[in-house]
C-alpha cells in the first residue's frame, strides 16, 4: 500500500506554487543581502569593477 492511499489529502497539491514562489523570492533576497555585503568592501568592489571594465572594453 501506498502512503498517499492511506491519507487522501496528501494527494492535494494547492498552494504548492506559491510555496515555490516563497523560495524562490527568500533566496533572491538571501542573494541580494550578499551582494549588498560583499560590495560593502572596498577591495570587492574594486576588483568587480576591473573584471567589468576589462569585460566590456577588451
Amino acid at each position: 500500500m501506498h502512503l498517499l492511499s492511506l491519507h487522501p489529502s496528501l494527494e492535494d497539491d494547492t498552494g504548492s506554487a506559491t510555496v515555490e514562489y516563497a523560495m524562490v523570492a527568500v533566496a533572491a533576497a538571501a542573494f541580494a543581502g550578499l551582494l549588498v555585503v560583499l560590495l560593502g568592501s572596498d577591495e570587492v568592489r574594486s576588483r568587480l569593477f576591473e573584471v567589468i571594465a576589462g569585460a566590456l572594453t577588451g
